[in-house]
């Protein structure tokens, strides 16, 4: 009796389990809930972003600019140098004075596509299915003893992210990927914190990124800027001037 009774109980356990189990459209609808809803969210046309990003010990100043459709740029600047990533909706490029690169130069396509992915201004988990996106649910998980959504964004370019959400506020804490670098892969973590609401929207001002377990930057966030205006020449790659060669001859 008492074992029936115990598989009574499991199977009412397992059914109930079934019952509250979300499915993944659910989780991602909640997710826009979370982050302010769909109509605010479609109401941002531009952002500017500031904040200040450890690298080295040194605290940075930075900025990024989106834009729709699909523009961004990216400054950091040091000691009066500026570094630029951007992408113009077509071509990404950048600047980068401390590698002596003072002029632009195109990005290769591998880093093309991941800004490009930078460039969207709601990120890949809204409205994924108009992107080219794929969102499969893995599982309920505990992560570091807080119980989180794993789901699996499988990108239009074929890239493969695992995206963590809080299982009660369903806001994104971390996420992770693998990518390519010099050759070998390496995995990628960016981990998403200290939320808070601006203009109606919650954004997670500190974003920390790791490589194979180890921080290579912490970004903060001071303040944000919707909805401002932002010309398209900021997006494009400023045309390099060729220097004249000179044709006079010696004798002359």
């Amino acid at each position: 009796m008492k074992r029936i009774i115990g598989i009574a109980i499991m199977i009412v356990a397992a059914l109930a389990a079934t019952a509250a189990a979300e499915t993944v459209d659910e989780i991602l609808d909640k997710y826009v809930e979370a982050r302010g809803g769909m109509e605010a969210l479609e109401k941002v046309e531009t952002a500017k972003y500031f904040g200040k990003t450890n690298m080295q010990g040194m605290q940075v100043p930075g900025l990024l600019y989106i834009k729709r459709p699909g523009k961004m740029r990216l400054e950091f600047t040091i000691q009066g140098q500026t570094m630029i990533q951007a992408y113009n909706g077509e071509t990404g490029w950048y600047i980068s004075p401390f590698m002596g690169k003072t002029t632009p130069e195109k990005m290769t396509p591998e880093d093309t596509e991941e800004i490009r992915e930078m460039a969207d201004i709601e990120g890949p988990l809204v409205n994924p299915e108009e992107k080219g996106h794929e969102v499969e649910l893995i599982g309920k998980e505990d992560m570091e003893g807080q119980p989180v959504y794993k789901l699996k964004l499988t990108k239009e370019s074929g890239d493969v992210d695992h995206v963590y959400l809080d299982a009660e506020y369903y806001l994104e804490l971390k996420t992770t990927a693998m990518r390519e670098r010099q050759g070998a892969e390496i995995e990628v973590d960016s981990y998403s914190s200290d939320y808070k609401e601006a203009n109606g929207l919650m954004i997670a001002h500190s974003i920390e990124n790791k490589m194979n377990g180890q921080t290579v930057m912490q970004y903060n966030i001071d303040s944000i800027q919707f909805n401002i205006e932002l010309p398209d020449s900021l997006f494009e790659m400023p045309e390099v001037e060729e220097s004249e060669t000179d044709t006079t001859d010696a004798g002359e």
